[in-house]
């Protein structure tokens, strides 16, 4: 009985960690897109999915590197065209992150842009520049979306430290699904075509406050 209950223990703290996660990563997307001049809507109005990782920091994995973890939320239906759906969780590794944020934690903020993109998301892992064309975001709320780099790239990054908002280059970062984090969550093994694209779950509680910021924020998917 004891052993039953430390292992009961043991998996609520782990969803509570999760939770936890969710909410920073809602409260991260909110205080972001509030941001004047920060993230084009037109480029948000044609995001496939976004990426949220809050808190990045800087760890003693050889010279400048760096992990993430956080989420990925597609929009749902066949062509991306449906309301926001369930969040699977995702992390990022890569030894340049480090380099770029110094000492100070960062929130990373990535919109996917093209169906090639989004579905580029689903294998074991993603090197950005490499399996996905990835590029610094442009900012202003009513420019930025004609550049170069958003014309062309699948997934657009952008950073916020100490109140500095910005684009920033993350090629050669890795982005992979966090398997033990999403069974902690939905309590069963799923991948995360499972989770975003076969709609094998429904949206958790814990991440309603999520969602229903990227639904105010952007309700319709309105690329061509």
């Amino acid at each position: 009985m004891r052993v039953i209950s430390i292992l009961a223990s043991l998996s609520l703290l782990m969803v509570n960690k999760e939770t936890d996660r969710l909410e920073e990563s809602a409260t991260v997307v909110k205080e972001i897109l509030d941001i004047p001049d920060g993230v084009p809507q037109e480029l948000l109005d044609k995001a496939e999915c976004v990426i949220v990782l809050p808190s990045v920091k800087k760890v003693a994995i050889g010279i400048g590197g760096s992990y993430g973890k956080g989420v990925l939320v597609y929009r749902s239906g066949g062509e991306f065209k449906g309301a926001w759906g369930p969040p699977a969780f995702y992390r990022l590794e890569g030894g340049n992150i480090g380099l770029q944020l110094g000492g100070q934690a960062t929130d990373f903020f990535f919109l996917v842009m093209n169906p090639k993109g989004a579905e580029s998301l689903l294998k074991s892992k993603v090197k950005l520049g490499a399996d996905a064309s990835a590029a610094a975001g442009p900012k202003g709320r009513a420019a930025g979306a004609s550049t170069d780099a958003a014309m062309r790239a699948e997934i657009l990054t952008y950073s916020r430290s100490r109140g500095l908002f910005a684009g920033l280059s993350l090629e050669g970062s890795t982005l992979r699904p966090d398997s033990g984090a999403n069974e902690n969550l939905y309590g069963r093994e799923l991948s995360a075509s499972d989770i975003v694209r076969k709609g094998k779950v429904g949206i958790p509680d814990s991440a309603r406050a999520l969602v229903s910021t990227l639904d105010r924020a952007s309700p319709q998917n309105l690329s061509n």
